[in-house]
């Protein structure tokens, strides 16, 4: 378990290294592909956004969510990211909309600072923009 401390431009330096932000969307987007078809059906993307619990807590404190209102809730998510209407998510919009929801996030955050404590192998972006901007204060020392 580790504690990084990340702000927006974390978060905006990560999503501009376009090397290393298509990796490890790629990379996610493979785990999620659960039948390996290269696309995410509505399933697999609500399997995401479950394990994730988002929806289900509030400031780390379960909230009950009626079934229906998390159902509406992930049909908009994913009618979201499938920005063509198919009905799956192709690698190409799964990228487009974690870019728009990581820049987001790094809007929110601006320059203030948090703190986030993770387990050493939490494999979310947050915790891979920390790690690249560690890597990058370690190969560029002031």
């Amino acid at each position: 378990m580790g504690v990084v401390i990340i702000d927006g431009s974390t978060v905006r330096a990560f999503v501009t290294d376009e090397e290393e932000f298509k990796k490890s969307v790629d990379e996610r987007f493979a785990a999620l592909d659960l039948n390996n078809d290269g696309v995410l059906s509505r399933s697999e993307l609500r399997k995401a956004f479950e394990s994730l619990r988002l929806l289900e807590s509030h400031f780390g404190v379960d909230v009950v969510t009626p079934p229906e209102q998390l159902t509406q809730l992930y049909n908009s998510i994913f009618e979201r990211f499938d920005c063509d209407g198919s009905g799956t998510v192709d690698l190409q919009e799964f990228r487009s909309e974690m870019k728009k929801i990581l820049l987001a996030i790094a809007d929110g955050l601006g320059s203030c600072p948090i703190q986030m404590v993770l387990e050493d192998d939490d494999q979310s972006f947050l915790k891979k923009a920390a790690d690249l901007e560690a890597a990058k204060l370690h190969s560029n020392p002031s």
